[in-house]
């Protein structure tokens, strides 16, 4: 499937220097999906030397000319959707039109941010003297280091390319092994679309110890990391020995609060099928579920009955709502989550095995849980798992001090009709985003990071940009000068 990409170096497609392969397995059918180069340290050298070289001169591209790159790139990934989506299923057995929307919200990345190129605004500072002016300007930081999950293998990268090149840096993205060929295809676009030579680089292969050599290089003045905490921490000790910059967009637990007030139907379908998107395997999927008790009994019922109506199998089979897990190590510990939880009292209301018609492939029911205590594995672990726990709430004061007794801070929903209950509750949330009767937080003209062991920095709207810049402050004094002929 890989044949038409390879390594990404100099505008050109190539394989690794030594000729080395990894494999990709489809995660739905355990067959292989076919084999990406093996980024060498020669490779790597060659991608440090083009995105270095290329840098000042596509800095020195102006804003109006990048912004017209990328509006092309985001058309040309409209136009290819269907090609790009099927390469996305194959990877990671996700439903086809879960990958299409995937794709049309990257392209809408490269859009958005072609278009931030041209309102990098800078500050005119009033000064204390008539004979003084202060200004702030922002500069692109430098060649950066792209760092991304599988999950959402095409959307991660495109967010951190997308603002890196609208912002005037070159970037160096190594995607993951698991799903490789989603980032190749963004590459494609931007080839396509007229992107200078070097001004992109894709590196597969091993992630150690490539990534640390990438980072500890000179060249690289800018790290962006979508991945787990643990990984998160190590990525972090590499760059402080360089003073990089950093952006971490870590792991998460959503906690949804549904208020008294809140229809819990509506609620409980709106909620499952956010949950049970990309088979739970998203960040800021909703993850603990605190219901009042006075409506539980129907959000349950609810709930359970949306999990048990989803059809599970490979994304690329028509009528297929849920694919698999990306691994079975994800999947037993997975297992391992219900388990404990049932070992704890919670009771079983949907799910909650591996499906019997399916003997080939990492897939796990669509799983539904009641009565959680909040000492159950799952209500303090992430489960990146289609595993949604459910637990009532009497008070205010009581639901927000469990919803922030986890280190996650990226992503919290709350659910009612009154709105100083609903500021109230929002604002009392440790999370960098929070949905007020809203699960799809994540668009291309909003910032998207979190806060506490969920990270630093944000990605994608006006914010996305800035973390791709470093603003210099410039005093100048105004000297008159002898006139000359």
């Amino acid at each position: 499937m890989y044949e038409q990409y390879g390594l990404l170096i100099g505008g050109e497609w190539r394989p690794a220097s030594d000729g080395g392969l990894i494999e990709v397995t489809s995660p739905a059918t355990e067959n292989t999906v076919g084999h990406v180069p093996a980024a060498t340290e020669e490779d790597e050298r060659a991608a440090l030397a083009a995105a270095e070289g290329s840098f000042a001169p596509w800095a020195a591209v102006a804003a109006w000319d990048r912004a017209a790159i990328l509006r092309r790139a985001a058309d040309l990934m409209r136009e290819r959707v269907g090609k790009f989506a099927h390469i996305m299923s194959s990877e990671t057995g996700k439903p086809l039109a879960e990958a299409e929307a995937e794709v049309r919200a990257s392209a809408d990345q490269f859009e958005w941010q072609g278009e931030e190129a041209k309102r990098i605004y800078g500050q005119t500072i009033p000064g204390r003297h008539p004979d003084e002016r202060l200004s702030v300007i922002y500069q692109p930081v430098g060649p950066c280091l792209a760092l991304t999950a599988w999950n959402f293998p095409m959307l991660l990268p495109a967010r951190k390319i997308a603002a890196a090149l609208a912002a005037g840096c070159t970037v160096i993205v190594r995607p993951a092994s698991e799903a490789p060929g989603s980032c190749m295809a963004i590459g494609e676009a931007l080839i396509d679309a007229g992107l200078p030579r070097g001004c992109l680089s894709i590196l597969t292969g091993p992630a150690v110890p490539m990534v640390a050599r990438l980072i500890a290089s000179p060249v690289i003045r800018k790290v962006s990391l979508t991945g787990s905490v643990p990984v998160g921490r190590e990525i972090l000790k590499v760059a402080a020995d360089g003073i990089k910059k950093v952006t971490m967009e870590l792991g998460g637990h959503a906690p949804v609060i549904v208020h008294a007030d809140f229809d819990p139907i509506a609620a409980a379908e709106k909620l499952a099928a956010t949950k049970f998107r990309n088979c739970g395997q998203v960040c800021i999927s909703p993850s603990r579920f605190y219901v009042h008790r006075s409506i539980l009994a129907p959000f349950e019922e609810t709930f359970a009955k949306y999990a048990r109506g989803l059809t599970i199998g490979d994304g690329l089979k028509p009528g297929v709502t849920t694919g698999p897990m990306i691994r079975a190590r994800s999947l037993a510990g997975a297992e391992a989550l219900i388990a404990d939880a049932l070992d704890r009292g919670a009771r079983l209301l949907a799910g909650g095995k591996r499906p019997a018609h399916l003997n080939r492939g990492h897939f796990l029911e669509p799983t539904v849980l009641g009565n959680v205590p909040d000492d159950a594995r799952i209500m303090r672990e992430e489960p990146f798992a289609p595993i949604a726990p459910i637990a009532a709430f009497d008070s205010l004061d009581e639901v927000i001090a469990r919803a922030n007794a986890t280190d996650f801070g990226l992503a919290a929903y709350v659910f009612t009709r009154d709105s100083a209950l609903a500021a109230q509750t929002a604002e009392a949330l440790a999370a960098g985003m929070v949905g007020i009767n809203e699960t799809l937080l994540a668009t291309a003209e909003a910032p998207f990071g979190g806060t506490r062991q969920s990270g630093f920095g944000r990605e994608g709207g006006s914010l996305g940009i800035l973390d791709y810049l470093n603003p210099k402050y410039i005093r100048h004094r105004l000297v008159k000068g002898a006139l000359h002929d």
